[in-house]
This record gives structure tokens, sequence and C-alpha cells, in this order.
């Protein structure tokens, strides 16, 4: 079937975090799974996550030459209108090649130049937006899309298009499962009896989450807890000479899955893809805010959760201090464990993604 008449064409535009890539994995695997003769093009920059993660996933990736605004005075910055106006041009051309039938946005700068094109050369948009206070490239493209779904009810009040807004909630990718506990540890060369900590600091890593953990890594250890410790990319080569029979170090986890299943506990920060994942799977959870993003919204994506009593919430500037403490007190508790697994799988809508990708097929069929 050529591009000509394929009406199921759908372009992903979005990356630099994991937050905003793997919602976009995910609704390309319904899609997929759905439409088995869909064509999807993903289009990221070239050293980000994304230009490794969508092809390990199984799906056709181009880059663009954008780069964000940096705060400080920079290279970066003074090249950064060249930047624009190259990505735009070669946004067009992509969208002018794969003739999107549908373009979804899934924030990150990178997902500006792109979806306004396929807007430009007329693709159906959606946006999809993760956070409870949305970014600035979603704001700025939301007179251009046709629907806007949302995961948190307080993101409504950011946008002025409220009649394209769909509290729909975070989609999980569909390759996310949980499996046996005792397996996973298997799997992950761990001891399958002991308690097992899951340490997430994002994709580049969390310097405040990684420090308070490397400072007491003899107490964990004395207290019988082996660990699954991402420390990132930026903080692999501080960090990799921990590495164990009982402490797991790694720039990135791969096999997510695995960890997830693996551990009693889990610490991470509250990027709105990892609360979804850990909703959806019922993971008891230790956040511990960015205090680095927009308008503090890993707080608040984390505060409605906490507040019910279905997760742990430890200030960054307090995370050096009370980590340990907060760890040893839950992870042998069984019932406490038990209510947090139950509470937290509340926040979760596995609908989500199956919503989403049937919305853009019905965009997709309804254009002549």
């Amino acid at each position: 079937m050529t591009k000509q008449f394929n009406k199921y064409r759908f372009l992903f535009a979005g990356g630099g975090t994991g937050g905003h890539i793997y919602p976009a994995i995910a609704v390309a695997q319904k899609l997929k799974s759905l439409k088995p003769e869909s064509e999807i093009l993903f289009v990221g920059t070239k050293n980000k996550i994304e230009s490794r993660v969508v092809p390990e996933n199984g799906f056709e990736f181009k880059s663009i030459w954008i780069a964000g605004f940096s705060r400080k005075l920079t290279m970066k910055n003074i090249l950064l209108p060249l930047k624009v106006v190259v990505s735009v041009m070669q946004s067009i051309v992509i969208n002018a090649k794969f003739k999107p039938r549908v373009a979804l946005g899934t924030g990150a700068y990178v997902s500006g130049p792109v979806i306004w094109a396929s807007s430009l050369l007329g693709s159906k948009i959606v946006l999809l937006e993760q956070n409870s206070y949305p970014g600035i490239t979603n704001r700025f493209l939301e007179k251009k899309a046709d629907e806007i779904h949302i995961s948190f009810k307080e993101s409504e009040k950011y946008f002025r298009e409220k009649d394209k807004l769909k509290l729909t909630g975070n989609p999980v990718r569909i390759s996310l499962k949980k499996i046996d506990k005792k397996e996973a540890r298997k799997k992950l060369k761990l001891d399958i009896e002991r308690k097992t900590l899951l340490v997430l600091g994002g994709s580049l890593g969390s310097a405040s989450i990684n420090k308070a953990l490397g400072n007491n890594i003899d107490e964990y250890l004395r207290k019988g807890i082996q660990i699954i410790w991402q420390c990132g990319a930026n903080y692999y080569q501080k960090y990799k000479s921990f590495s164990n029979g009982r402490i797991k170090v790694s720039a990135f986890i791969d096999d997510m899955s695995a960890a997830y299943s693996a551990c009693d506990l889990a610490v991470c920060r509250a990027g709105a893809t990892t609360i979804a994942e850990v909703a959806a799977l019922g993971i008891p959870t230790i956040f511990v805010p960015s205090q680095n993003v927009a308008a503090n919204h890993q707080y608040l994506n984390a505060k409605s959760i906490c507040d019910n009593d279905a997760a742990v919430l430890i200030d960054d500037s307090k995370v050096n201090d009370d980590l340990l403490n907060v760890v040893l007190k839950i992870i042998n508790d069984e019932e406490l464990l038990e209510s947090y697994s139950s509470k937290i799988r509340e926040f979760s809508n596995l609908d989500a993604v199956n919503i989403i990708a049937d919305n853009v097929i019905k965009l997709a069929e309804a254009i002549n």
C-alpha cells in the first residue's frame, strides 16, 4: 500500500525526556495493534533519548536541528534563531514527504516546528499534555489543534481552547507489564528473597536523589536491602563503582517491566509519565519532585496522590536527610506497602491509550 492511498499515516513529534517520548510510543504501539497497516514516523532531536528509544521500539525516526533556549548566555542561544529557521524548513520537507493524516505533539521544543508544519500542510493535529502545568510548546500550538488530551484537571485553566480539551489521562506503553516478582529478580540477577528498592532519577538523573542514596549506601546494605539504581546518564561515571551483587547501578534501565516488578518500593521524581507507570502497576512509591521544572509542576503532579495517602512525598531540599528513614519505615511494613499499592492504582487510567488511539484513527478516517 502506497503513502498516497494509506489513510493511516501518523507522525509523532516530541522528546528530550522519557516523559515526552514514552506516551507517544504508547499511542503508536496501540495504533499499530489496531491498524497494522499504519505508517508511523517519529521526529525528534539527534542526541536525545528519542533517537535511541524510538528505533529500539521498531519505529522510523528522523531528526531536526533544534534546541531549547538556555538561561545562560551561550553559543547555543546565539545559534537559536538559525536553528529555528532550519528546523522549520526541515519539518516542512519531512511533512511534505511523509504526508501524515494526523500529527501528534507530545510537548518539548522539538514538537513546535514539526507540528506547526503538519498543520500548515493540512494534517489533523492532536496534542498530548502530560503535566498539570502545560508546557509552552503545547500552549503555543493549541490553536492549531483538533484535540488536546490532558492528564490532570488542573491543566484546564492554562488553555484557552476549552472545547478542544479532553481529560483522558497519560497513556502507558502496552509493553509495560507486571511480571512475577521472583522471576523479575532472577532476570536482574538479584536475591529473590531480599527487600528491593528501585531508585529512578529520570533519564538524565537526579543529583539530590543520587547523593542521598550514595551517602547512606552502607546503611541500606546493613539493613538487608538490595537496590536497582538508575543514576542517569549525567551521573553514571560518578556512581558506577557502587555496583555489586546487591546494588545494580545503570545510566538507564531498558527493561522497566522487570525493574518495576522486582521492587517492593520505588523512589522517583514526579514526572507525569513516571506517575502514570507506577500507578498502572501499583508500585508503592516515594516521590521526590524536581524543583527545576516550570511552575513547580512535579510537586503539583504528586500532591493530589500523596494527599490521598496513596504515596509519600519528600521535598527535594530534605531528601538527603529524610530518604533513608522514610524508606526503612515503609519497606518492611507489608500492610503499608499493600495500602500504597492499592491506593495508587486508583490514579491510573488504563483506558487513556485506547481513547487517544481510537480518536486519532477517527480523525484520520474523517479526512476526505
